[in-house]
């Protein structure tokens, strides 16, 4: 049975998460736990505050794709690392 292109089963899987990153809400929904998601959330949001705190002039959305840019390259320099082992 199909809803709106999603299969219901699937659907079923999806949770909502409500998260606050760099002082705004979100709903998240997927079908990681909630403290996954937490988890997510609170990276992103240290990171924005620790760049804004060395960038104070930066608006948010330049801020956002710095913080994307910084946590982008620490996700590929684990990549390199465990390929290196």
């Amino acid at each position: 049975m199909t809803n709106g292109g999603l299969l219901v089963a699937e659907e079923e899987k999806k949770r909502r998460t409500e998260v606050t990153i760099y002082n705004q809400q979100y709903t998240i929904v997927g079908e990681e736990s909630s403290e996954q998601v937490r988890a997510i959330a609170e990276l992103i949001d240290g990171k924005m505050k620790e760049l804004k705190e060395n960038n104070p002039y930066l608006d948010s959305t330049k801020l956002a794709v710095l913080t994307a840019v910084n946590i982008g390259n620490d996700y590929l320099n684990v990549l390199k690392k465990m390929e290196e082992e």
